[in-house]
């Protein structure tokens, strides 16, 4: 079998009262709850795949900021590896109430309210993430280098 990672990316958007941006979606039969996240596309710039699923997922448009980190994620469910792709972003306006397909609804939540959420957390880098950003981790976007990248 041959090994084939999946390539996403994430992004972690706090509001002006300290709650993070959230959407909450069906995944594999249940309903979960992520950040602003997906697939990168054949040819796609990270940091345009960060904004496009902002975009895609919230109706947010959103500009990322800083470079959280790259995490690796196995899915005991099914053995596939992510590589997530974790973005700092601002949001900047929102724009459309029309939503990818399997999003439910986007919400701003609190951390306490996060945490709450426990296991309907759609995988333990949700909250990493979270943890990572509000612990002050950030890298410049110029870390991520890639021909034509914005």
């Amino acid at each position: 079998m041959t090994w084939k990672p999946h390539a996403t990316v994430a992004v972690i958007v706090e509001d002006s009262h300290g709650r993070y941006l959230l959407v909450e979606e069906h995944s594999d039969g249940r309903v979960v709850f992520n950040q602003p996240a997906g697939h990168i596309e054949k040819g796609e710039a990270v940091i345009d795949a960060a904004r496009r699923e902002a975009l895609e997922e919230t109706g947010w448009q959103v500009e990322p900021h800083a470079f959280l980190g790259m995490y690796r994620y196995i899915a005991p469910a099914n053995g596939r590896t992510y590589f997530r792709f974790c973005f700092a972003a601002t949001a900047q306006a929102h724009v459309s109430d029309e939503l990818d397909d399997g999003i439910i609804a986007a919400h701003w939540l609190t951390l306490e309210q996060i945490r709450d959420l426990g296991d309907r957390l759609r995988s333990p880098m949700v909250l990493d993430c979270i943890l990572d950003y509000r612990e002050g981790r950030r890298y410049p976007l110029d870390v991520i280098v890639e021909p034509g990248a914005s």
